[in-house]
Parts: structure tokens; sequence; C-alpha cells
């Protein structure tokens, strides 16, 4: 099995800044791209950037600028510094990652269980 589990969430004043953390564990050979991902209540889940196993980085629009996601690969570990926070990044944050469990089995999608992000005006 494969557990993805998310930190670093909370309450924080808009224009202020949070780091989430999403540490991957369990029977891993080698992880693909690792992601984030959010969903407000009342909307669908958005995604907030990705990175690939070389370190290559690609945000949504509103979060250019204002978001990074980083990785440590010795940790298996994602990592998103999120600063100038608004109230509209308010939502649960999802963490995502594609692991291959064997040297010769395909990738496979797992999520972390979420973890709150609120943002007061």
């Amino acid at each position: 099995q494969v557990q993805l589990v998310e930190s670093g969430g909370g309450l924080v004043q808009a224009g202020g800044s949070l780091r989430l953390s999403c540490a991957a564990s369990g029977s891993i050979f080698a992880i693909g791209a690792m992601g984030w991902h959010r969903q407000a209540p009342g909307k669908q889940r958005e995604l907030v950037a990705v990175i690939s196993n070389l370190g290559i980085a690609n945000y949504s629009e509103p979060m250019k600028g204002r978001f990074i996601i980083t990785r440590d690969n010795t940790k298996n570990t994602v990592y998103l510094q999120m600063n100038s926070l608004k109230p509209e990044d308010t939502a649960v944050y999802y963490c995502n990652a594609g692991v291959r469990r064997m040297w010769n089995s395909g990738l496979s999608d797992y999520w972390g269980q979420g973890t709150q992000v609120t943002v007061s005006s």
C-alpha cells in the first residue's frame, strides 16, 4: 500500500503565507509527477500545481506568482509554498502522486486525505 499524508494547513489572514507538505510512504519503487489540487465548498476539485520527477513545475493561472511547488525526492515529499493568500484560496488541499510500486508495474494515482486551508479577510 501507499499512503500520502498532508500537513501544514490552517487559518491565516489574507496576505499571509502557509507551507503545505505531503509525504508518500509505503510500497514505493518510484514516484512520477506529484501535485496539489484543491476543492472549495460547493465547487469542483481543481488543479493547483504539478511537478515532474525532474522538478519541472506547472501552475494553474490563479496561482502563478504566488504559489511555489517543490519536491524532495530523497524524502518522497512534495511541498506547496503559498504566499499572498486570498480568501478565495480557502479550500481543502489534496496532494496526489503517480507511484510505481514495482520495477515492472505502471504508475498508479494516489491521493492524500486533504488538509484545510482557511484564509480570513
